[in-house]
């Protein structure tokens, strides 16, 4: 290892084993964290799959699933979201971004495009008489499947436009079950793609002909991501995982870009053979192809099959940060992560409360702050969405 290589290790290790809750300069003093979605709330039974990014102004948007009926992934579905101009300590009203209209609309994907500030919405959505189930056993018809839009805010975040529909740019004939994220997308800020936005996806597909199988068999999830160069306007299919195999199972799908330019996957195992709950893959040429196949990263093994986030910090050897829950067997117990070797190896930073916790979403709040958005509660994961704040020293 080089003297520099050493000393940026060191810095990154400073930087995140200080790691503590306490309030970020700009927040409301005192201030340690708050719940802009408590269940039963606002119009709608749960709320799930958070989603935050921070604005060009300093706003911090979470975006969730309003669930108006009940708990579960499908039926009366819409995206909604609140804003914080204080740093995550007070939430305005609470708006629809996406509204289901009786449909399911969800899995939110923001990011903010860095050559305008405009922030960019992906998110997905079927009918919402339909399950997932039936969509991936091939029983429902493309127009209440899996459909893909995108929608733009110009205002930071006050409104959005219509979704627009690019189904047709990013899903390929005969795919059935269709996901983005869950979580924040990546704005490619180096390299020859800078300014590239890019969607982590995952979808399934198709039994080969003479199987005896429905398609609702995990080892038919794989992955993909989905770009635009031109600020969310046209979109492209970019790398898709290789063939099922039962052995990693790629699904929901966080990304992150590393120092050097490189894209850093890492996915949910759906109970695929392979040791522990989490994939990664890597790829160089901004998302269109992988280096090598999504593989087990052992590092992560304390994680159950649930979603996770990615967070690359800035600065000379800062590090790639991970959430998820930290108990194999149960949704309960969200900690942190770090890695300081681009993802190879992660080592636990803290575990937030002992709690049941599901979904969440990492976000740089300021040079040694950042914001986790997450599904926890007392009896279940999802009876609120709490957003902390973490600052370093």
């Amino acid at each position: 290892m080089t003297p520099l290589r050493r000393r940026c290790l060191l810095t990154g290790l400073v930087l995140l084993t200080s790691l503590t809750v306490r309030s970020p300069a700009h927040a409301t003093p005192g201030c340690v964290s708050s719940e802009p979605y408590v269940s039963g709330q606002g119009g709608y039974h749960t709320y799930r799959i958070p989603a935050v990014v921070r604005t060009r102004r300093g706003t911090v948007l979470a975006f969730a699933e309003g669930r108006r009926n009940g708990p579960g992934d499908s039926g009366d579905i819409d995206v909604v979201l609140r804003r914080s101009t204080d740093g995550g300590c007070t939430w305005g009203p609470l708006t629809v971004v996406a509204a289901g209209h009786g449909d399911t609309r969800g899995n939110p994907a923001p990011v903010v495009d860095p050559r305008t500030g405009a922030v960019v919405l992906v998110t997905c959505g079927n009918s919402g008489a339909v399950t997932e189930a039936q969509i991936m056993r091939g029983q429902v018809p493309p127009a209440r499947g899996r459909r893909v839009f995108v929608q733009r805010s110009w205002d930071d975040g006050r409104r959005f436009t219509p979704p627009a529909e690019i189904t047709a740019e990013v899903k390929r004939p005969g795919w059935r079950w269709y996901a983005t994220g869950p979580g924040h997308a990546v704005a490619l800020t180096r390299g020859p793609h800078a300014g590239r936005l890019l969607v982590p996806a995952d979808h399934s597909t198709a039994p080969p002909a003479g199987s005896s199988d429905t398609g609702r068999e995990a080892r038919y999830y794989a992955g993909h991501a989905l770009y635009s160069d031109d600020g969310g306007y046209t979109w492209h299919l970019g790398f898709v995982a290789s063939a099922p195999d039962g052995v990693g199972d790629v699904n929901e799908t966080s990304a992150a870009q590393l120092p050097g330019g490189r894209l850093y996957f890492n996915a949910r195992d759906q109970y695929g053979a392979a040791r522990g709950h989490r994939l990664d893959a890597y790829s160089s040429d901004g998302g269109t192809t992988l280096d090598r196949p999504y593989a087990p990263q052992p590092s992560l093994a304390d994680v159950p099959v649930v979603q996770g986030s990615l967070l690359q910090l800035s600065g000379p050897g800062a590090p790639l940060l991970f959430s998820a829950p930290s108990v194999p067997t149960a949704r309960r117990a969200l900690a942190i992560w770090s890695s300081t070797d681009a993802g190879r190896t992660f080592t636990k930073l803290r575990t937030l409360s002992g709690r049941p916790a599901a979904y969440s979403d990492l976000v740089r709040l300021g040079p040694t702050t950042v914001g986790v958005l997450y599904e926890t509660g007392t009896a279940h994961g999802f009876d609120r969405l709490e957003f902390h704040r973490l600052t370093s020293g």
